[in-house]
């Protein structure tokens, strides 16, 4: 093979390499798009974490954009991102930094916003959530392995004994169960022989498991002490309204204990009353001589037998006689 040979296939190498090297950028290239012909959103972040230049903007799984940098601002992480002319995010969009499968490349992830709420301007600031850094939940879990392997230890050396040789629970345990071995046997022996008694229905609490009219009985009485319990609730609430009445002052007893007017009624008539009695009671009075005298009783009696002769006589005289006979008899 001549020198010229040789130059040729080396040529025709390289162009293919070239050809190979374009068709690769462009498919790793195909469907981005020049950050200088996009606008400028900031999203501010705690940390941007792994974020870097280049990395894709992405609303609902589609690239929107990139990320055109990454800087400290304001005493914050703020990521520069350039979003494609024909895209308009709302305001109250929220930007979180995602990551592409377990070990992939980060982006940022865009969420829809609503159309009432506007759009945002270029040099605008989006809103943002941060999420749980993979390294972060690696080192958490990391954490909590320390902390299960510290409490299975506590959990191992209070149920073994002590460094101080002083025995532990499960020793405790050992030795209660072992000095109280025979209690425990009785113990389990009575409940086998209540457990006996119980399903051959011997029993009041095997009648009301198995007998279903004592069950009843039971349910019905359960029943009324509800039922008398609901009525005394009842006449205390009645009672406590009759109460209210009274002291608010109405009805009689209210009136009788709260109306001064009334109050004072009843003091008149109680005194009118008590006139009244003492009159009765004072034989020098018209009532009192008609109750106490017997003299007017005689008087009365006399009086009555006389008309009862007067009314004798009409039957036997015309009218003219009988007014003389009555005016005879009486005087």
């Amino acid at each position: 093979m001549n020198q010229a040979q040789m130059n040729i296939r080396v040529g025709v190498f390289f162009i293919i390499g070239i050809a190979l090297l374009w068709i690769t950028f462009q498919a790793l290239h195909e469907g981005k798009f020049n950050a200088k012909d996009g606008y400028e959103i900031i999203a501010p972040f705690q940390s941007v974490r792994e974020l870097k230049s280049g990395n894709e903007v992405r609303m609902a799984g589609v690239p929107v954009g990139t990320v055109k940098a990454v800087r400290l601002a304001n005493g914050r992480a703020e990521a520069v991102l350039s979003i494609k002319k024909d895209i308009t995010l709302a305001r109250d969009t929220v930007a979180t930094i995602a990551t592409s499968g377990l070990i992939g490349s980060n982006y940022i992830a865009l969420e829809f916003g609503s159309a009432a709420s506007g759009n945002l301007a270029p040099g605008d600031s989006l809103r943002t959530r941060e999420v749980p850094d993979f390294n972060k939940m690696m080192s958490d879990l990391g954490d909590l392995g320390t902390d299960i392997k510290a409490a299975v230890a506590k959990i191992g050396s209070a149920f073994g004994d002590n460094p101080d040789g002083s025995p532990g629970l499960i020793s405790n345990l050992n030795s209660v169960v072992s000095e109280n071995r025979a209690g425990l046997a009785s113990t389990i022996g009575n409940l086998n022989e209540i457990t006996t008694k119980i399903r051959a229905g011997e029993g009041t609490l095997a009648k009301l498991i198995n007998d279903p009219a004592a069950y009843d009985q039971l349910l019905a009485a359960v029943t009324e002490i509800k039922n008398a319990a609901t009525e005394a609730k009842n006449f205390i609430g009645e009672t406590q309204s009759i109460i209210a009445d009274v002291k608010s002052g109405r009805g009689a007893v209210g009136a009788l204990i709260y109306d001064e007017t009334t109050a004072q009624n009843l003091k008149i008539a109680v005194k009118n009353i008590t006139d009244i009695t003492n009159k009765m009671n004072n034989d020098e009075s018209s009532f009192g001589q008609l109750i106490t005298s017997d003299a007017l009783v005689r008087d009365a009696k006399a009086t009555l037998r006389k008309v009862d002769r007067a009314m004798d006589g009409f039957a036997d005289s015309g009218p003219i006689t009988a007014v003389g006979v009555l005016a005879n008899g009486l005087f």
